[in-house]
């Protein structure tokens, strides 16, 4: 395993973080889940991402109950706050209120003292800046929590955020974005302003909820027990318009680069999201022990210039870059528009 600081603080995790957002206390159960979770520490992984808002709060009790016993000093562990589900009128915000009550809660389920990273899941605008940050500041200097970070935000409001956090002496230190092949709004405006910053970036989602694995094939039904298969899983993949034939073809054509570098799509598309030097680390999770084995050994992958010039000429006709997505990921523009289909 190779590992990075997070952002300018002292703070290293591994440059592959092992995500459940998707797995655990959902699709997989928990013996499923150890393994998987087994399979990324032996591999040297330090790093364990989850969120309040995961399967309602059972991803992190699944991930306290795999982690009790473990050395904590030798874990990274991050979670979330916002974007709950759960009915009332300060659900899914980032008051103080709500920061205070999601924190103890995490904590709990956590069976934890303290999270390492603590991120603010998606900007919530009906919250004053200041009003988050004295919160996440009280936090740290309350011992609950190390660092502080966000997740999908805009770049103006980390500016802001930023600012107020460097005043309350708690540096940001890092943004969780979906980034991959396929997936780069954070390109022309969000990483310039975290490099400036001194914020990394956690990618969530590099291989494009398994898009880039290459198992879809254009015009086709999903294969049996893919999660695009399922009726949530094709929601989750499918909101992101990843199923449509031009990203689907683009993908199948990503296949011959991948074979003549001696890599699986897979690494192929974990090693793009790694070369760039703003990713302290990506976000992977499994439904199998085999699938992180293989996602693992991406982190030794070096693509050279050539081949990537290469996949970029592939994959352009299905990329998303308008950086308005990272405000709106889920509006209009997420949609491929009829001058695009045409030029495909």
């Amino acid at each position: 395993m190779q590992f990075a600081p997070l952002g300018s603080s002292g703070l290293v995790v591994s440059r592959i973080a092992y995500g459940n957002s998707l797995t655990h206390g959902d699709q997989v159960d928990d013996e499923t889940a150890a393994l998987c979770l087994k399979t990324a520490l032996d591999a040297g992984v330090n790093f364990l991402d989850t969120a309040d808002a995961y399967a309602a709060g059972r991803a992190e009790e699944v991930l306290g109950r795999l982690t009790a016993g473990l050395r904590r000093e030798d874990l990274v562990i991050a979670t979330k706050v916002g974007r709950s589900k759960r009915p009332g009128p300060n659900e899914g915000r980032l008051s103080r209120k709500h920061v205070m009550e999601s924190i103890n809660a995490s904590l709990r389920r956590l069976g934890t003292d303290y999270v390492d990273l603590y991120q603010a899941h998606r900007y919530d605008a009906q919250t004053p800046l200041r009003e988050t940050m004295q919160a996440f500041a009280d936090l740290v200097r309350a011992g609950k929590v190390l660092y502080v970070g966000v997740s999908e935000w805009p770049a103006g409001p980390i500016r802001e955020a930023a600012a107020l956090a460097a005043e309350l002496g708690v540096p940001l230190v890092s943004n969780q974005p979906q980034y991959s092949l396929l997936w780069r709004v954070i390109e022309e405006e969000v990483v310039p302003a975290c490099d400036e910053l001194g914020l990394s970036q956690v990618a969530w989602a590099p291989l494009a909820g398994g898009v880039l694995t290459g198992k879809y094939a254009p015009g086709g039904a999903a294969p049996d027990g893919t999660r695009a298969a399922s009726k949530g899983g094709a929601m989750s993949i499918g909101r992101w318009d990843y199923l449509n034939d031009i990203v689907l073809t683009a993908v199948r054509r990503l296949a011959p680069l991948a074979a003549e570098a001696g890599l699986t799509l897979p690494r192929l598309a974990l090693a793009w999201v790694l070369r760039n030097p703003s990713v302290a680390s990506a976000v992977v999770g499994a439904s199998r022990p085999e699938q992180l084995t293989e996602t693992l050994a991406a982190v030794d992958d070096v693509l050279g210039d050539d081949l990537v010039d290469r996949i970029e000429a592939v994959v352009e006709p299905a990329v998303r870059r308008d950086p308005r997505l990272t405000e709106d990921p889920l509006g209009p523009a997420s949609r491929l528009t009829r001058s695009e289909e045409e030029a495909s």
